[in-house]
């Protein structure tokens, strides 16, 4: 077996990468080579990883015992023998039942200990010096009915497990299958020719081939010219049941299992080929081959992956952890880039944008135009209770007395009733503006998560001045509340006045600005409750203007299914329960016709709350307004309270005056407050806490105690700069031996391809179709050491492609491997004569032979 010295130190390199990448988790989209195991339960894959270590050390026992995947990483060692597992870093195993025991409390532990499964691997790593350079991943045995508590699915999560290790093309696929049982039904070749259909990673192993029945043998198996494979199949003996009970030397077994193949007489030619040592040394050269095949593709990603790291590792390399300079540099550099991630985020600029939501500047910017202008429609004025105001005010004016005119003070009274109830959706504007900072700030400082305490006290400090810039704020909006109530200026160019205000008819409720039929707003809307099934929904393509709402079947806008006219539509709120997990609204008409087809209400709804404001500020932009008490109130009643109105005209008069006086001031009022809210939040709230991080934090956090106390990086951090410094220098190290095997390695050529169909359709034969397994050797039983000859013969049913004979095509093609282990050497003379035994019984040939006819003449003579 040809082997490189490069290439052999190349294979723990490997391993050391994968223990880098398993311990820090981190996903290096780098799939490193091993072979994966794989096999159904009890065909023998435990007993093969045993026979390379030389020593008991896995869990056994019946049904599912494999129950996570264990990657096995065998080392030579010329020190000893021991074991490690990268979940109990640092310690030494010497006594193999120990290393039993660990993985089966470390399979429980993630599993619980009634047969449940996990896809975590354990990592174990055996030194020893009777072992070649190898990883191999024993995987769960393949089963199809659940016990204990295994799910009903567990067969296709079983799959699923292997897939994830298997279906990798840096994976070679160690298909174990037991020589007592129908080859062509395997669930490991089964396994394998689905990831791998050339064959070009699949190594074929025949396990209990001292457990066939008398009389039949595995001989054309293994020579590959039945059921072939393109890297062909290798036997091994492992220890029986009884041998394991009575604690038989794995030792003991090899010699056993090397004088089982040179003892019999259909495998002693190729005994050389056989065996647990050929196969160590095979998977070795292969998994060498397989490394350097993958070499070119293996060589760029590592060299991605360390110039990624190289400027984090650039820091680490000279990092003195208690250097007070170090700190003080670390904390202004910790504060330079909070204050800059704080004013990015609410400014917009910056390289790094999120793509997936709004965050900062931009939600504060959606609170201040949209959601703060609608929490004011909603506080729109009551028209019904507002003229019930209206009159009752004047009256207790006027008094005992019958008023001639119009009371000034009618006026003021009822306008500085409404002023007030716009403190609440301006403090409500508050209130979100600060929760969305808090929120900022919190992103901000998950750049310090190196330094808990640090990021403690500066979310402490931060926190503490917004909270009271944020009760600076409501102070400032209370006030200017009151500087509206303070004074009412009916001089204001905007007031209609008392002369104009009789004259003044309008609909306030359908009021809306001149801004012809411009498209507002587009997007996509869920519609409800238009199938015949009550709640089916769909998505549609919405379009909304000043006068309409359309919508089509997508965003092409070609395929329209409505125009919707918006006079006399408002909107209402809907329950989140009534569209499950959407957020909604619904339109509808004030004249209580139909809105859509046959309903009163169309329900439209999104995936969040931020989109259903949106469209709730676009609507209010179109005209369409929330819906009021009153209307609420008029669809279950015509009339009104008897005390709302008064049958006395000149009231009437009186009352429909103060109304429009009313509208007009407060639509003043509106705007000033529309306007002048986000500027004082803005001031005292934003740009009062962005000075405040650029120039007192940190004075605040050097007088809350020791800043080096500060400035003490967690466990974490440090575990993780100690693995990312260790994981660099292995790529470093992996390319350098890269580079110095690339062009020394010898590789063995790949086999050619065989037709290995016969894996297919196993589910559809007949019940013969045994005959294509190990038991199609039975011809052996009826013809001595016929299995060259018989055997091929009596395989394949009429249905297989390959008839009874090797197809002469591929495996033809695969032949000049084949006839040396067939040829007799100068180790073993008598071999040669076995074969030729194996076609002597047939000696019925020499009865025919003409030398022989006229010998029957001469008797009677």
């Amino acid at each position: 077996m040809t082997t490189n010295t490069g290439m052999e130190a190349l294979i723990p390199l490997v391993n050391k990468l994968q223990d880098a990448f398993a311990h820090t988790g981190a996903s290096l989209n780098i799939d490193l080579p091993q072979i994966a195991v794989v096999g159904g339960q009890s065909a023998g894959k435990s007993s093969v990883l045993e026979n390379f270590v030389g020593k008991d050390f896995l869990p056994r026992g019946s049904g599912i015992v494999t129950r996570r995947p264990l990657v096995l990483q065998l080392m030579t060692s010329r020190a000893g023998e021991w074991g490690e597992f990268l979940h109990c870093k640092g310690k030494k195993f010497t006594d193999f039942n120990e290393i039993r025991k660990e993985i089966e409390e470390e399979t429980d532990r993630m599993t619980g200990s009634n047969k449940g499964i996990s896809s975590i691997p354990i990592n174990l790593r055996v030194y020893s010096p009777h072992v070649l350079n190898l990883t191999l991943v024993d995987l769960p045995g393949m089963t199809k009915v659940p016990v204990g508590d295994q799910p009903a699915d567990i067969e296709a999560q079983i799959k699923d497990m292997i897939a994830q290790f298997v279906s990798k093309d840096n994976c070679l696929i160690l298909a174990v299958s037991p020589a007592n049982s129908d080859l062509a039904n395997s669930d490991a070749l089964k396994i394998a020719k689905e990831f791998d259909p050339q064959g070009m990673r699949t190594i074929g192993v025949i396990t209990k081939i001292d457990l066939m029945d008398e009389g039949t043998d595995a001989r054309a198996i293994l020579e590959n010219k039945l059921l072939p494979l393109r890297r062909g199949y290798i036997g091994v003996v492992n220890r029986s049941q009884k041998d394991i009970d009575g604690n038989k030397d794995i030792k003991a077994a090899l010699s056993a299992e090397r004088r089982f193949f040179l003892s019999h007489n259909s495998y002693r030619h190729m005994a050389e080929k056989l065996g647990t040592p050929y196969l160590q040394k095979v998977l070795n050269q292969q998994l060498t081959n397989h490394i350097k095949d993958t070499l070119p593709s293996l060589q760029s990603k590592l060299q991605k992956q360390m110039i990624d790291m190289e400027k984090d590792v650039e820091e680490y390399k000279n990092y003195q952890p208690d250097d007070p300079a170090r700190k003080t540099k670390a904390m202004l550099q910790m504060f330079q880039a909070f204050n800059s991630a704080f004013e990015q985020l609410i400014e917009g600029s910056g390289s790094s944008v999120d793509t997936s939501e709004l965050s900062g500047g931009a939600k504060i910017n959606r609170i201040f135009h949209e959601r703060f202008p609608y929490e004011l429609v909603k506080m729109d004025l009551d028209e019904q209770t507002l003229r019930k105001e209206i009159s009752v005010t004047i009256q207790n004016i006027h008094g005992i007395r019958t008023g001639l005119f119009t009371p000034d003070q009618a006026f003021e009274e009822i306008v500085k009733s409404q002023i007030k109830k716009l403190k609440e959706p301006a403090l409500k504007c508050v209130d979100m503006v600060a929760t969305e900072l808090m929120t900022v700030l919190r992103l901000c400082s998950d750049r310090m998560s190196r330094y808990p305490v640090l990021r403690e006290e500066t979310d402490r400090v931060v926190s503490t001045n917004v909270r009271h810039k944020e009760n600076a704020t409501k102070d400032q909006i209370i006030k200017l509340v009151d500087f509206e109530l303070s004074y009412i200026n009916t001089n204001h160019d905007d007031f209609i006045g008392f002369a104009n205000a009789s004259q003044k008819g309008v609909d306030r409720g359908t009021k809306k600005k001149v801004v012809g039929n411009q498209v507002i707003r587009k997007g996509w809307l869920t519609m409800h409750n238009l199938s015949f099934i009550r709640g089916g929904s769909k998505e549609f393509w919405f379009t909304l203007s000043a006068e309409t709402l359309q919508w089509y079947k997508d965003d092409e806008e070609k395929d329209k299914k409505f125009v919707l006219a918006l006079d006399n539509i408002r909107m209402r709120e809907l329950e989140k329960g009534f569209m499950s997990s959407k957020y909604g609204f619904a339109l509808f008409s004030t004249e209580s016709r139909n809105v859509y087809k046959d309903y009163r209400q169309l329900e439209l709804s999104a995936e969040s709350q931020d989109t259903v404001d949106s469209w709730k500020a676009s609507m209010l932009r179109a005209g369409v307004y929330p819906e009021r008490s009153t209307e609420k109130e008029s669809s279950s009643s015509s009339g009104g309270n008897d005390s709302s109105g008064s049958l006395d005209p000149q009231l009437e008069r009186q009352v429909e005056t103060i109304r429009n006086l009313v509208d007009s001031y407060m639509a003043i009022v509106n705007k000033t407050i529309r306007d002048l809210v986000p500027k004082i939040i803005m001031n005292i709230m934003i740009n009062q806490t962005k000075e405040f991080i650029s120039t007192e934090v940190l004075a605040h956090l050097y007088s809350s105690g020791n800043a080096n106390n500060l400035m003490e990086e967690s466990a974490d951090e440090a575990e993780r700069r100690d693995t990312m410094v260790k994981m660099y220098n292995s790529l470093k190290e992996a390319l350098k031996v890269m580079g110095d095997i690339n062009m020394k390695t010898v590789q063995t050529n790949l086999p050619p391809p065989v037709d290995n169909s016969w894996i297919e359709e196993p589910q559809q034969s007949s019940p013969n179709h045994v005959s294509n397994g190990f038991n199609s050797l039975g011809p052996s039983r009826q013809s001595s050491h016929g299995g060259r000859s018989s055997s091929p013969v009596r395989r394949a049913p009429p249905a297989r492609p390959s008839g009874g004979r090797m197809p002469p095509g591929p495996p033809s093609s695969s032949a000049p491997s084949l006839p040396p282990p067939m040829m007799p050497t100068a180790a073993a003379p008598p071999i040669p004569n076995r074969p030729g035994s194996v076609r002597a019984p047939p000696s019925i040939p020499r009865r025919p032979a003409p030398s022989g006819r006229p010998s029957i003449p001469q008797r009677p003579t």
